[in-house]
C-alpha cells in the first residue's frame, strides 16, 4: 500500500513543533497573505537562527477596513510607478508594526497543536491498554511497538495474510514470499490444519545475521498469531537469504547449517576430457 504524501500542505504549526519544539515560544512572525497559498506551502521562509518564519497567511493588518490606512487618490495623477512604490514601502513599515500581533497568535496555535499531539498519543495508548491489554510503553520490541499503531483496525485485517505479508514488508523492509498451504504433525493427510508461511528474503544475510534477525522476529510473530492469524490457521515466518542468480550459482546456504559450494576438481576435467575431449 503505497500513501501519497504532500509536504505543502502541512500547516505551520505542525512543522515547527516537530522540527524546532525548543523555539516554540521564540518566533517572530511575517504574514505575506493568503494570495501566496495558492501556489506555495504554508511556510515560505524559515530562519532558526534569527527566529523568523515567513507565513502565506493574511495577518492581522488584513482584518482592518480598506481605506483606514490609504486613500483612494493615492495611485491617481502623475508618478504612479513612485506612488506605488511608496505604498509597498508603507505596507511593509505596517507589516512590521503589527508583526507582534500575528507573533501572539501563532504562539497561541503553537501549544495548542503541541498539546493536541500530546493527546492524541495518549489516545493511542489508552485505546490500546485499556481495549487490547497491550502497554505499548513498556513493550521492549521496536517491530511490536510500530505494528501496534494498526491494532485499532485490527477487525478489518485479521486473516488478510496479504495484508500481513505487506506488513513484514515494511517493517523489515525486505521482499516477502507468501505461500498457503496444509500442516500436519504426522505422515498422513488424515489431520491436518490451513498453514500460512511467510519467507522473509534479506539480502547479503550472514550467519550471525541470521540469528539475530530470528531473535528479533520472535516477539513480532507472536504478535502476529495473537491478532492477525486464525487460530485455525499456523503460521511461520522464517529467515532466508535473498541471492540473485549469479550468486546462487556459486553459493547456496541451506537453513545456516550446510553450504553447498561449486568446485571443480582435477579429476573432474580429466574425466570430462575422457567423455567429451579436450576443447581448445
Amino acid at each position: 500500500m503505497r500513501i501519497e504524501r504532500n509536504i505543502s500542505q502541512i500547516r505551520a504549526e505542525v512543522l515547527l513543533n516537530y522540527l524546532y519544539p525548543e523555539l516554540e515560544t521564540e518566533w517572530m512572525v511575517l504574514g505575506k497573505g493568503t494570495f501566496y497559498r495558492n501556489y506555495s506551502q504554508d511556510v515560505l521562509d524559515l530562519n532558526p537562527e534569527e527566529r523568523k518564519v515567513t507565513l502565506s497567511r493574511d495577518g492581522f493588518l488584513r482584518l482592518l477596513p480598506e481605506g483606514l490606512l490609504t486613500k483612494n487618490e493615492d495611485l491617481m495623477g502623475e508618478d504612479v510607478a513612485e506612488k506605488y512604490k511608496e505604498l509597498e514601502w508603507r505596507r511593509e513599515l505596517l507589516n512590521e508594526a503589527f508583526s507582534p500581533f500575528d507573533t501572539y497568535v501563532l504562539h497561541k496555535k503553537l501549544t495548542i497543536e503541541r498539546h493536541t499531539s500530546e493527546l492524541l498519543s495518549q489516545k493511542l495508548e489508552y485505546i490500546l491498554k485499556t481495549y487490547f491489554d497491550l502497554d505499548i510503553t513498556s513493550e521492549t520490541s521496536e517491530l511490536v511497538r510500530e505494528a501496534a499503531v494498526i491494532l485499532p483496525f485490527v477487525r478489518r485485517t485479521r486473516g488478510d495474510f496479504g495484508f500481513v505479508a505487506s506488513l513484514l514488508e515494511v517493517l523489515m523492509d525486505c521482499d516477502v514470499e507468501m505461500s498457503i498451504g496444509r500442516y500436519s504433525h504426522v505422515d498422513t493427510t488424515m489431520f491436518w490444519m490451513p498453514r500460512v508461511k511467510y519467507d522473509l528474503l534479506i539480502p547479503g544475510l550472514t550467519k550471525e545475521g541470521y540469528r539475530e534477525q530470528t531473535e528479533r522476529l520472535r516477539p513480532l510473530t507472536t504478535f502476529l498469531r495473537e491478532w492477525f492469524i486464525p487460530f485455525e490457521v499456523r503460521l511461520e515466518v522464517n529467515v532466508r537469504e535473498h541471492l540473485d542468480g549469479a550468486l546462487a550459482a556459486d553459493k547456496m546456504t541451506l537453513d545456516y547449517n550446510t553450504e553447498l559450494k561449486y568446485c571443480r576438481t582435477e579429476e573432474m576435467e580429466e574425466t570430462e576430457e575422457l567423455r567429451y575431449g579436450s576443447i581448445e
